[in-house]
């Protein structure tokens, strides 16, 4: 059996077996120690496992990346490309869920009871997120890429810090003599071969690890809370779905060049890890190893999209974001103008730029586009029991959005070096 199928059956008995328990066992004490001391440590140990990898394989990736690409202008307009690329799809991605969320309205149906029942349940949750106000997104942040201090960085996860030194440091080693660079560039590839090699026994964990991550989440909230808001539920997977099958597929087909069905026939892995984990960060070593691998995209293109579109290409997030500051607004009666609503793109854009790629990394920074447009922060807490279905959803869009950067830029990457198109080990095998 092949790994990303035991990590499919484990998410599926993990979610079987955890909505059982809530559905007969619902807060008994047995439930209550086996999800926390049993269950949740091999989930976490998991993750951890994979988060242990996810400093070490994003610095050697983007320095070694830019190193391959070596000359600066060639850089420049990949880079360009790069950003470009996320930022359409990010945009395409949120102007679908405005779209169908103004179109179905799943707040207005909401009864007054079912919002102020969901409002005492998670307002604990949300008053963690509320102590420190909303987060800031100002000129700081941009100030803030720049690191003081590199090494507290990477021990911080500041991720976006992380990779303005690696880029910086790769720039660097190609302005040097090769002679000087090469033992670099040598001790770099060595590191990141050891680290592929960790990431592999970790998977070799994965379906029990998913198992547990699954049961946790089933076991304490069961599924009933989806009919509480199952309208809302809809839309952003419909959202999410439409964004794949159309906006993903077609930015395939039309910029990246590639058949779509082998694209999704071949990242099977990344999106299964994704929706398990929750977090974009845990999913980058599956991804570059798949686009390296099934895709046949170049290693240093692989290197230096896929860790930036890690942290900064969320069009699930982006899309997840606009439809719940929305579907809050209807909940509490706030007519958003058009103007209000364009304002919720782009913040929506920008905040997915900003947020985590951790599970719940995007529930901070959407409070900010809540506030600025007259929406009550405080409202968050009516979508906390549904969160975590939908970040697995919404992180397995944000990884797919970035695998398909990766088939774009190294299709543009060939056609200025001269090389034949990338062909997926789908097809190679087919022919």
């Amino acid at each position: 059996m092949k790994l990303h199928t035991k990590i499919g059956l484990g998410l599926i008995l993990g979610g079987f077996f955890g909505g059982l328990c809530n559905a007969f066992f619902a807060g008994e004490p047995w439930l209550v120690f086996v999800a926390d001391n049993i269950m949740f440590p091999v989930g976490q140990v998991f993750l951890r496992l994979l988060f242990m990898t996810v400093v070490p394989i994003v610095f050697t990736s983007i320095v070694l990346g830019v190193a391959g690409i070596g000359d600066m202008k060639t850089l420049g307009r990949l880079g360009g490309r790069t950003f470009g690329y996320f930022a359409l799809s990010t945009l395409i991605a949120a102007t679908i869920g405005l779209t169908l969320v103004n179109t179905i309205e799943p707040g207005s149906g909401l009864p007054e009871e079912t919002r102020d029942e969901l409002m005492a349940k998670f307002s604990g949750g949300a008053e963690g997120m509320l102590s420190s106000g909303p987060p800031d997104f100002g000129i700081n942040t941009f100030v803030n890429i720049v690191p003081r201090n590199p090494v507290a960085a990477a021990a911080d996860m500041d991720m976006l810090a992380l990779i303005f030194f690696a880029l910086i440091f790769g720039a660097a080693l190609t302005m040097i003599p090769r002679e000087r660079a090469q033992p670099v560039i040598n001790l770099l590839e060595g590191i990141g071969d050891a680290i592929i090699t960790i990431i592999n026994w970790a998977m070799k964990l994965a379906p029990y690890g998913v198992f547990g991550l699954i049961f946790v989440i089933t076991s304490q909230f069961g599924w009933s809370i989806l009919g509480q808001l199952g309208m809302y539920v809809v839309v952003v997977l419909v959202g999410l779905a439409l964004h794949a099958a159309i906006g993903v597929t077609s930015l395939v087909k039309f910029f990246g060049k590639m058949n779509p069905v082998a694209f999704w026939r071949s990242i099977g892995a990344p999106i299964i890890t994704a929706f398990s984990t929750s977090s974009s960060m845990a999913t980058l070593p599956t991804s570059i190893a798949t686009a390296e691998d099934q895709l046949d995209v170049q290693p240093k293109i692989a290197g230096f999209v896929l860790p930036l579109g890690a942290t900064m290409n969320m069009n699930g997030t982006a899309l997840f974001e606009g439809v719940t500051v929305l579907f809050l607004a209807q909940v509490f009666g706030v007519d958003l103008s058009i103007t209000s609503q364009i304002v919720v793109v782009i913040l929506a854009v920008l905040t997915a730029i900003g947020a985590a790629g951790v599970p719940g990394g995007s529930l901070p920074l959407m409070m900010l586009v809540m506030a600025t447009v007259g929406v009550p922060p405080e409202g968050i807490a009516i979508i906390l029991g549904v969160d975590r279905i939908l970040d697995m959803a919404r992180t397995t869009l944000n990884v797919c959005g970035d695998i398909s950067a990766s088939v774009y830029v190294d299709r543009v990457d060939r056609e200025m070096e001269g090389l034949p198109p990338a062909e997926p080990v789908i097809l190679r095998e087919t022919a």
